[in-house]
């Protein structure tokens, strides 16, 4: 789904509401937590990876306010630098996918958590190409990573949730070796937490912050780390 005019007028609010109604937020789904080979041991002060599950908004929300992430930014992944822009990557035809990367402190929280925050709280991984209202593959499930240790330990995960039978549908996240990561456009940063209002955010976004402080209490920080002052 476009959504250029949410970002300032009233036209746009309705039109994320009426998208938005048309199917509930998505549940929460508790997910286990890494074992075995889907554990990544990490001595490092900071890591990183980029997720993409739907619109970048709500993504980017969760991971604010979870604790040990030093940063979340929104942008574009999967594609390529000359297109990497807001209207280009809305048409769904430029490979790339809503983003947010997320560079933590694995000191304080682990690969493993990220993921397991990921797959239960920020997204429905088993939807193709969709998560809610949104359709098409800019809205994709997709992980891109930066290590072979950390795509082993995503697809061992990946398996490990599988097997677990916690979803109806098996889990159609990508993942790929990252490529390039494209900040997204400043009107698209901190979104949720300068719009908690705005009917897309309220219904489809808010929720999934709320899951994260019920689901992962000792994780859940009141004050998101954002990427601008305001």
């Amino acid at each position: 789904m476009f959504k250029p005019a949410v970002l300032a007028s009233a036209a746009g609010l309705c039109l994320a509401l009426a998208c938005a109604s048309t199917l509930a937020a998505e549940a929460a789904v508790a997910v286990p937590a890494p074992s075995g080979k889907a554990v990544l041991p990490s001595t490092a002060s900071s890591a990183t990876v980029v997720l993409a599950g739907g619109c970048f908004w709500g993504v980017q929300g969760v991971f604010q306010h979870t604790r040990g992430v030093l940063q979340a930014v929104s942008g574009y992944a999967g594609g390529k630098a000359d297109s990497a822009t807001y209207p280009m990557v809305s048409s769904g035809t430029t490979g790339h996918a809503e983003a947010v990367q997320v560079t933590y402190d694995p000191r304080k929280i682990s690969y493993g958590q990220i993921l397991q925050i990921y797959f239960s709280v920020a997204h429905d991984p088993t939807q193709l190409n969709r998560q809610g209202p949104d359709h098409g593959t800019q809205y994709r499930s997709a992980i891109f990573t930066s290590s072979n240790d950390q795509a082993q330990a995503t697809q061992a995960y990946i398996a490990q949730i599988n097997a677990a039978k916690v979803f109806s549908a098996p889990i159609v996240t990508q993942v790929a070796p990252l490529q390039g990561f494209y900040r997204a456009e400043d009107y698209h940063q901190d979104y949720a937490t300068l719009y908690p209002d705005q009917p897309y955010i309220a219904y489809n976004d808010l929720p999934k912050i709320n899951n994260l402080q019920k689901m992962y209490p000792a994780l859940y920080r009141a004050d998101p780390v954002l990427v601008f002052k305001h």
